[in-house]
């Protein structure tokens, strides 16, 4: 599977997926530990892939959205942005709207 169909089946699988550096909870720079948090106070379940530990990815999604840096935020196959995107979003309670609707409802206990 190339590094393309990879990031196309964890975009198609996950309707929330954050591409970032370190984990939620371990986050490996500033910018990644407020778009997580600003994930996680939205009260969703969400995927993420640690782009530090997956280089191929890292470098293949910047190809792919077209998008140079990380985080990098992705809803229902879309790229939202990154942190100063997704912080702005979390604050107007845009993120939060957005995310809910598109979490299927089962998944959120």
């Amino acid at each position: 599977m190339s590094v393309v169909d990879t990031i196309k089946q964890q975009l198609s699988e996950n309707p929330v997926i954050l591409y970032m550096k370190g984990s939620p909870n371990a986050p490996q720079c500033g910018f990644s530990q407020r778009t997580s948090q600003a994930v996680m106070a939205c009260g969703q379940r969400f995927a993420y892939v640690d782009v530090l530990s997956n280089p191929e990815i890292r470098e293949g999604l910047k190809q792919y959205a077209n998008w140079p840096t990380y985080p990098q935020l992705w809803v229902n196959g879309e790229l939202v942005g990154g942190c100063d995107i997704v912080t702005e979003m979390y604050e107007s309670g845009e993120l939060k709207t957005l995310i809910e609707s598109s979490v299927p409802a089962d998944s959120s206990d």
